[in-house]
């Protein structure tokens, strides 16, 4: 991929491909149709969508996936996950086909096709809810899918920037306003963004650098002033007390003037590992440990004795074998 490399924003990356590490190779790209759905004879949908207003139809279009052994493939699949399935409608003859073509109609269909540009030999998949819910379970579909159907171009490396990450998300089993990624970023907007808008609007200064569906970093313009960084955990709700013990050496340091800075470092073990071909990290780092953190090679951990304990003051209270 030529430079510059394209810059997508978290909220688009989330959307457009289900994950904020979008695999460019894949040309599938999926549209929000939940127009088409609204007031339908597809019930299943159409409840949803008028109970409650988060509620929204995406599509993910499948280019030559125009049969149905693939689309029951897929929804078995998507079971497979966990899922209730995976609607789909496949076009032949100039027409749609499946169960949601025929409960939506000839017309809704046509303009599902239409807004997608897809013709005889494709499909499209539907998942319905609320973003938030299923928009990681959309983006494994559109690998999937990509993938079945020999959609994605290998032998390439495909990068892009994914930006403007939210600072702030609301946390569904607290109840309440926290942060989503780094706190130490800054905010974009600065201390007036956070004292005037909805923190879940506000965006941070921070930047992910993302190859063939994978991260090879995180970066970020730092918070370097005081003020700024009381009031986002404020929001985040930390009070002075919690600030000051957990975080007080940063804090301290900011006060004495930190000039604004800011960086990335990406990581050349996950860089070897594109170059390798490889998708576990396990091969390609000189000591990989087991899924149970052990370094075979090097024995390690290995029980400490008696006396390194006590020169540490640790006192053991093991569990009985």
């Amino acid at each position: 991929m030529n430079a510059p490399f394209p810059r997508i924003p978290y909220a688009e990356a989330m959307r457009t491909y289900g994950s904020d590490k979008p695999d460019l190779r894949n040309p599938i790209e999926m549209q929000d149709v939940t127009e088409h759905f609204k007031g339908s004879g597809f019930k299943i949908f159409a409840n949803q969508i008028e109970s409650d207003p988060k509620v929204e139809v995406w599509a993910i279009p499948a280019k030559s996936g125009g049969s149905r052994a693939f689309c029951d493939r897929m929804n078995g699949w998507a079971q497979s996950e966990g899922e209730p399935g995976l609607g789909y409608i496949f076009f032949r003859d100039g027409e749609g086909a499946g169960p949601i073509a025929k409960n939506v109609g000839a017309e809704r269909t046509e303009a599902i096709r239409a807004q997608l540009g897809l013709g005889d030999g494709d499909a499209v998949f539907f998942v319905c809810g609320r973003p938030d819910k299923f928009a990681a379970f959309a983006g494994q579909a559109r690998t999937r899918a990509g993938t079945e159907l020999g959609l994605v171009e290998t032998g390439q490396f495909a990068f892009c920037w994914v930006v403007d990450f939210p600072m702030f998300e609301f946390n569904e089993d607290d109840k309440k306003v926290g942060f989503s990624h780094n706190p130490f970023s800054m905010p974009q907007g600065g201390l007036e963004a956070l004292e005037n808008d909805d923190p879940l609007a506000i965006r941070a200064f921070q930047y992910d650098i993302v190859c063939n569906g994978l991260e090879l970093s995180s970066g970020a313009i730092r918070n370097h002033r005081p003020e700024i960084m009381r009031k986002a955990f404020a929001i985040a709700g930390y009070d002075e007390k919690v600030l000051e013990s957990e975080f007080g050496g940063m804090l301290r340091a900011l006060e004495f003037g930190a000039p604004p800075h800011g960086g990335i470092a990406p990581g050349i073990d996950r860089i070897v590992m594109l170059l390798a071909g490889e998708e576990n990290l396990r091969e390609v780092v000189a000591f990989p440990m087991n899924q149970q953190a052990e370094d075979l090679l090097m024995g390690a951990p290995s029980p400490a004795s008696a006396r390194q304990l006590r020169e540490l003051h640790i006192s053991l209270n093991l569990p009985k074998q």
